[in-house]
């Protein structure tokens, strides 16, 4: 063998050097935020947050049914709930500002996975077999997110700051409501809302196992079943009361 034959051996023998990892430019808290993982886990626990409040607010609404002064009462207690360690309204205004800020923080992750996906995956999809895999409630969160983040504004408006043309009265919570839902429009946005508010929670309450890492199939039934069935008692408790309200059943 030449010299010349051998050069190009002793260049394969050569041991090969390892590449040098890049250097962290960003933070680690940064850098994971900007992942998909971290966009579901953001949804996830924003959206237990975000459902703890539905079904305490959808119990606390269904006083209505024990009458004036059970409901009235309940509304004062919110407002004095953290006396005297809190001045009145202070707990609930931070309670507020906190439900507020998982809102936001919700729908920004939910914005931005959306983009991430639109990234992965630029093509729709290219069969109606592909299509139908997506169920209904997951091809319409985007769309039901907004009408009820739309909703959560009007309800502020119509039953909090009493600005969309109802007889209201400061903190007469029982009679707010019903002058509010004997006006026939204002009771159908509310049931159509609520409908869409149970689309979300259903397909909300599915993935949430699933972004957090809960996911297998001996427990796919049960998710399934709590998905229905919490999704199925806000609609069906939030729904109840405009519709015996303007039926005249409650009033």
């Amino acid at each position: 063998m030449t010299k010349v034959d051998e050069a190009p051996k002793a260049r394969l023998e050569k041991p090969a050097h390892p590449v040098p990892k890049e250097a962290r430019t960003r933070p680690f808290i940064v850098e994971f935020y900007g992942s998909a993982i971290a966009k579901k886990w953001l949804m996830a626990i924003t959206g237990i947050m975000l459902m703890g409040f539905v079904f305490a607010h959808m119990v606390g609404n269904l006083k209505v049914y024990l009458g004036a002064d059970d409901l009235n009462h309940y509304g004062e207690w919110l407002r004095e709930m953290g006396e005297p360690i809190f001045p009145r309204t202070v707990l609930l205004w931070i309670m507020r500002i906190g439900l507020i800020g998982a809102f936001a923080v919700h729908i920004v992750s939910a914005a931005q996975l959306t983009r991430m996906n639109r990234k992965a995956r630029p093509d729709k999809y290219e069969s109606p077999r592909d299509y139908a895999a997506a169920n209904f409630a997951s091809r319409t969160m985007r769309w039901t997110g907004v009408i009820v983040g739309l909703f959560v504004i009007f309800h502020l408006l119509d039953l909090t700051w009493g600005a969309t043309g109802a007889d209201w009265t400061r903190g007469e919570v029982y009679e707010n409501l019903v002058a509010s839902f004997q006006r026939v429009p204002v009771a159908i946005v509310y049931i159509l809302a609520n409908i869409a508010l149970g689309i979300h929670l259903y397909h909300g309450g599915w993935s949430m196992f699933q972004s957090l890492g809960w996911n297998n199939r001996k427990f796919n039934d049960w998710r399934r079943l709590f998905a229905i069935g919490f999704a199925a008692i806000i609609v069906v408790g939030n729904v109840s009361i405009p519709l015996l309200v303007v039926t005249g059943v409650v009033d």
